[in-house]
């Protein structure tokens, strides 16, 4: 199937769209000072995933809990005002410097969809960030499952649905193997992962897969998916 028949494009956000590595990596540092200057990025990473998987509440409010584990495995400041300025770093993560440009591409040939772990006030800040690009939006909290749970994309799936939009034109596209591709390829869904950590070693502030799903399409960039789709077109 061509990129170009698929009439939908549900995106994972967070790490695709936003990078939330370069926010989290700039905020511990930003807040920890010299201690945290020292720590490589997989030293912050892993108190970071742990602290994620201890406190997977709404992203608008678990994330001072994060930064607290995070602080206190590293030595770093562990007070509230630390907590909270990590807080509310998080609705400032920046996007990757192809995303706004290549989503509005996209949204010219397709009906965008946010599927996202963030909650709804979180996610509102990231969509503005992105300039507002999608036609439709599920967050965690109204799905209630987060991915990688399968109930996110039938919650999704059945919503689609409703606008008239079957399973088969859908085109999942994301970063993470874990959340994601894994995932969405095992319900069917045609992939589409966007390696933005290509080139690089390990997960980073993703958790680790055992082995890596093969996705139907694949590119470094968000922008090679929107210059693929352009030559189709044309």
């Amino acid at each position: 199937m061509a990129l170009s028949d698929f009439k939908v494009l549900t995106f994972d956000v967070v790490g695709t769209l936003i990078d939330f590595e370069a926010g989290v990596l700039g905020a511990v540092r930003r807040i920890g000072g010299s201690a945290a200057a020292k720590l490589s990025d997989d030293e912050i990473f892993a108190p970071y995933l742990k602290g994620r998987e201890l406190h997977y509440e709404r992203s608008s409010e678990a994330m001072k809990f994060v930064y607290l584990h995070l602080a206190k495995e590293l030595g770093l400041p562990a007070d509230d005002q630390a907590a909270d300025a990590f807080q509310h770093a998080m609705f400032r993560h920046p996007a990757f410097p192809d995303s706004v440009a290549a989503l509005a591409r996209l949204r010219r040939h397709f009906r965008l969809v946010a599927m996202t772990n963030a909650d709804r006030p979180t996610f509102t800040f990231y969509s503005q960030t992105l300039g507002n690009p999608f036609h439709d939006s599920v967050t965690a909290d109204e799905a209630i499952h987060p991915k990688p749970d399968p109930l996110f994309f039938a919650f999704n799936r059945g919503r689609q649905s409703a606008f008239g939009f079957k399973q088969e034109e859908i085109l999942h596209v994301a970063q993470s193997q874990h959340h994601d591709i894994g995932v969405a390829k095992s319900l069917g869904y045609t992939t589409c992962w966007i390696e933005r950590r290509q080139g690089q070693k390990g997960f980073g502030g993703t958790p680790a897969v055992p082995e890596i799903t093969k996705p139907d399409y694949h590119f470094p960039t968000l922008k090679a998916l929107a210059d693929a789709v352009e030559a189709e077109k044309a």
